[in-house]
C-alpha cells in the first residue's frame, strides 16, 4: 500500500460501533422514560418478527491486560461473582417487566473483563435465569469471550447444553516478549487445548483474536501468530489494530513506552501482510478486521448483504434491539442509545433499588438515523446509496465534496446515487465513514478523543 496514503489519512477516528459515536452523544443526555420508551417501541416492532440481541458485561479479571480499552475491575475475589449475576438477573427482570411479552432473544453474547472468570455454576446460573423467562429465537446464536488460561471443558460444556455455539479465544499474540508487555503471558497449547475441546463439544463457530501493532511485535511475530492459528484452523479470526489509547484508560495502557510501538508504516505493513497470509489461508475478508471461512455464518451473511454492526462489533443477524446488561454496558433501541453507569457499587445500587442503571445515553434524530444506515452500509458492505429520497439529506453534497480528495486518491468511488469503497481500499474506511458523520465534521477531529484509523 501506498505510504504516503498512510500518511495522508492515518488520522484519529470512530470505529463507527455507532452512529453517533459516544464522545458525540447528546450532552444534556437522555432522560430514562425516553430509553424506556424507545426500548419498548423497539420491542413491540421487531420481537416477534427477528427477536433482540441482549449483551451481558462480565467486567472482572484477575489481572490487568495492558493492552485492554475495556471496562473492569481487577480482582482475585471471586465471591463477587454471586451478588454480581443477581444483580444482572434483576436488571433483565426490569426489561422483562417493561416489555410486557416474553422476549424472544436472537443474540446473546457474554463479554469483559473475562466471562471465564466466573464458575461454570455461576454462569449457568445467569443463563438459565436469562432464559426462564424469555424465549430462544429459532435461528438465535449464542456466543461467549473466552480467555485460554481459564476456560475449562466445564465452562465450554456448560454454556454448550445451554445453547451457547460460539465462542471466541483471546490470542493477540504468540512471541512472548510481546505477551510480557501486554501482560498475557499464555502459551500455545491453551489455545490449542480450548479450542480441541470446543470443537470435540460441538461448537460450530471458533473465533481466535489476533491484534497486530503491540509493542515490541515484528512482521516475524505476526506471521508466525498466523500461521500457528492456521493449524488450529478456528472458524473466525478477528485481526484487529491495536488502538494505543492511554489518555482513555490511564495505566493500563502506559504499561509500556510509546517508542516500543511499531511506527505508522510498519503497523500498516503488519496488517498487508498478515491479511495477504490469511486470504492465503482461505480465510476471506469480512466488513473491517475480519476475517472467515466460506463455511461460516459471518461470511455468507456478509455475501448476503445481511452483515450487521453494533456495540458487540459485527454480527450474521440483525436485531433493531440490543438489550445491554451489566456494568458500562451500551443498549442501543436503534432509536436511542444508553450507557450505564461505571462502577459496579453505583450499578449494584441503582438495579438494587429497582431502577434502571443508565447514567448517559442519545436520542437519535431523524438525521441522525438517515446518516446511521450510511455509516453502516458503509461499514458492513463497503457500499451506500441516497436514491431513494429516505436516505438524502441536507448536507449531502458537502459530505460528497469531502469525499473527492479520497475519490481522487483512488479510495472511493462516487456516482450520481452511490459510493463503493473498492477492495483495495478498505484499510480506508473508517476515513469514509467520517466524511459522513456530520457531527464529528462540525466539531472537527480531536487529538487524544479516537485511535488512529489506519
Amino acid at each position: 500500500m501506498n505510504n504516503n496514503l498512510i500518511r495522508k489519512y492515518n488520522i484519529p477516528g470512530p470505529r463507527y460501533t455507532s452512529y453517533p459515536t459516544v464522545p458525540f452523544w447528546n450532552k444534556e443526555g437522555i432522560l430514562i422514560s425516553e430509553w424506556k420508551e424507545t426500548a419498548k417501541l423497539s420491542f413491540d416492532e421487531s420481537n416477534e418478527s427477528e427477536g433482540i440481541s441482549v449483551y451481558i458485561h462480565l467486567p472482572f479479571c484477575e489481572s490487568l491486560c495492558t493492552f485492554c480499552a475495556c471496562h473492569k475491575r481487577i480482582t482475585k475475589r471471586h465471591e463477587v461473582e454471586n451478588s454480581y449475576i443477581e444483580t444482572v438477573l434483576k436488571e433483565w427482570q426490569l426489561y422483562v417487566d417493561l416489555f410486557e411479552e416474553m422476549p424472544v432473544i436472537r443474540e446473546l453474547h457474554l463479554g469483559g473483563g473475562t466471562p471465564t472468570f466466573f464458575s461454570p455454576e455461576n454462569l449457568h446460573k445467569l443463563i438459565s435465569g436469562i432464559l426462564t423467562v424469555s424465549k430462544k429465537h429459532p435461528e438465535y446464536e449464542f456466543s461467549f469471550e473466552g480467555h485460554p488460561n481459564n476456560t475449562s471443558k466445564e465452562h465450554l460444556q456448560t454454556l454448550y447444553d445451554l445453547g451457547f455455539t460460539r465462542v471466541s479465544l483471546g490470542v493477540q499474540d504468540y512471541n512472548e516478549k510481546v505477551q510480557q508487555a501486554i501482560h498475557r503471558l499464555q502459551p500455545v497449547e491453551n489455545v490449542k487445548k480450548v479450542t480441541e475441546w470446543a470443537r470435540e463439544i460441538g461448537y460450530s463457530s471458533i473465533s481466535h483474536d489476533l491484534v497486530f501493532g503491540l509493542p515490541f511485535q515484528t512482521l516475524e511475530d505476526v506471521l508466525f501468530t498466523i500461521n500457528k492459528t492456521n493449524e488450529f484452523r478456528p472458524d473466525r479470526i478477528a485481526f484487529y489494530s491495536y488502538a494505543h489509547v492511554p489518555w482513555v484508560k490511564g495505566v493500563g495502557q502506559r504499561g509500556f513506552d510509546e517508542n516500543d510501538l511499531p511506527d505508522n508504516e510498519i503497523k500498516r505493513l503488519l496488517y498487508e501482510s498478515g491479511k495477504k497470509l490469511l486470504e492465503d489461508c482461505g480465510y476471506k475478508e469480512v466488513g473491517m478486521d475480519h476475517f472467515a471461512l466460506e463455511s461460516d455464518s459471518l461470511y455468507q451473511s456478509f455475501v448476503q448483504k445481511k452483515l450487521h454492526r453494533n456495540f458487540m462489533g459485527y454480527s450474521a443477524n440483525k436485531t433493531q434491539l440490543m438489550v445491554g446488561l451489566g456494568m458500562s454496558s451500551i443498549a442501543d433501541s436503534w432509536y436511542s442509545f444508553s450507557q450505564n453507569v461505571k462502577t459496579i457499587k453505583e450499578y449494584e445500587s441503582l438495579v438494587n433499588a429497582s431502577d434502571f442503571p443508565v447514567f448517559k445515553g442519545h436520542l437519535l434524530s431523524e438525521k441522525d438515523l438517515i446518516i446511521r444506515k450510511h455509516i453502516l452500509n458503509i461499514m458492513c458492505h463497503f457500499e451506500t446509496s441516497w436514491e431513494s429520497d429516505e436516505l438524502q439529506f441536507v448536507e449531502l453534497q458537502e459530505t460528497l465534496l469531502r469525499l473527492k480528495e479520497m475519490e481522487s486518491d483512488g479510495l472511493v468511488q462516487i456516482s450520481e446515487s452511490s459510493l463503493m469503497v473498492p477492495e483495495h481500499a478498505r484499510p480506508f474506511v473508517r476515513n469514509v465513514c467520517m466524511a459522513f458523520d456530520l457531527l464529528l465534521q462540525k466539531s472537527g477531529a480531536k487529538k487524544n478523543l479516537f485511535s488512529k484509523t489506519i
